[in-house]
């Protein structure tokens, strides 16, 4: 890596969404005077009485949570999309634009426990999520109004999330949602150029120069990306090319499970544990046609800036003119890397 690079203004180019990010590495040595958050030190209980997703409990819409001793799936009591929604098509003058969008919102506990996470919970438990994402994607995409299927971590209350209990989402959408979109268009415009999927080309990449690798098995390997926003943000991505979790192979469904322990559980040795985070994956459009274009992918965006009670927030030049960066993708992969081991 060019020393320049790692020290002074500059900006990267992201092909994954075909814009580009401002880096500021002199930043970093400026005071913090900002907000800070407070962490919470309180244990979590095993099991909450309180809790609407703990096994026995009844949940606010009413229905009542079985006694689940691995994973469970329902629909979300206050689902965002709904597969039955009125007819709308609007378009005044190109510029009041609405049209109907159909959908399925689900919530899938990870496991019974209320006090575990990805990062404490064993790689078998989490290989059982991870089959539990691939058969509800293929459930999900066979209805004929869904063309893509988001699956979804908000980990911490800093995330916006409202209850502790491991667990995730999976919304079904009638569109492809804005970033995968962007992802469709910028990975189409690679293959078509260059006869060969994107993000195959950029782990190449990485794997010779290993600057940004944080940690890697068999099957996958966990980066943090050369045009990398949040500070401490990381990508998976699977060594072969496959276009969906339901098209993972049983390798390769192993590897992920064991991948997500290690990224998790180095963050939570980074920070202080439970360490927040949004996590979802990327993957083709279900919409029948061939994606040959696509590579599976995860990203983690976690908000932490420099230590557990210092957040990142998206404002000003980042809000009004493009994405920037203090913490070099550089210097936050060899943290998290030495915390993984």
């Amino acid at each position: 890596m060019n020393d320049i690079l790692l020290q002074s203004p500059h900006r990267r180019w992201n092909p994954l969404k075909a814009e580009w990010v401002l880096v500021s590495p002199h930043r970093t040595q400026r005071p913090w005077q900002g907000q800070t958050e407070d962490i919470a030190t309180a244990s979590v209980p095993h099991y909450d009485p309180a809790c609407y997703l703990c096994p026995g409990n009844p949940r606010a819409g009413g229905e009542q949570t079985p006694q689940y001793d691995g994973t469970f799936v329902f629909t979300n009591d206050y689902a965002a999309l709904k597969p039955e929604a009125p007819q709308i098509d609007q378009d005044i003058n190109g510029l009041l634009r609405a049209e109907t969008e159909r959908g399925i919102c689900r919530v899938l506990c990870f496991s019974p426990r209320h006090d575990l996470t990805l990062a404490t919970m064993e790689v078998p438990a989490i290989r059982r999520v991870v089959d539990v994402w691939a058969q509800q994607e293929v459930e999900l995409a066979a209805h004929p109004e869904i063309r893509y299927v988001q699956v979804f971590e908000n980990r911490g209350a800093m995330m916006g999330a409202s209850n502790p209990h491991p667990h995730g989402q999976i919304w079904a959408t009638e569109h492809v949602p804005n970033e995968p979109a962007t992802e469709t268009r910028a990975q189409m415009a690679h293959f078509t150029q260059h006869g060969e999927p994107l993000l195959m080309a950029y782990l190449r990449t990485e794997l010779q120069q290993r600057e940004r690798i944080v940690a890697e098995n068999e099957a996958w390997v966990a980066l943090v990306p050369f045009w990398a926003v949040w500070p401490f943000e990381t990508l998976l991505l699977p060594r072969e090319h496959v276009t969906s979790i339901s098209a993972l192979s049983t390798s390769q469904r192993e590897g992920l499970a064991e991948m997500l322990k290690q990224v998790t559980a180095g963050y939570n040795r980074v920070f202080e544990a439970p360490f927040p985070y949004s996590m979802g994956f990327h993957g083709a459009p279900c919409d029948d046609e061939p994606h040959p274009e696509w590579q599976l992918h995860a990203h983690f965006y976690p908000p932490l800036l420099r230590s557990a009670t210092v957040r990142k927030f998206m404002v000003g030049f980042e809000l009004l003119g493009s994405p920037q960066r203090d913490i070099t993708p550089e210097s936050a992969a060899a943290t998290l890397r030495s915390a993984i081991g």
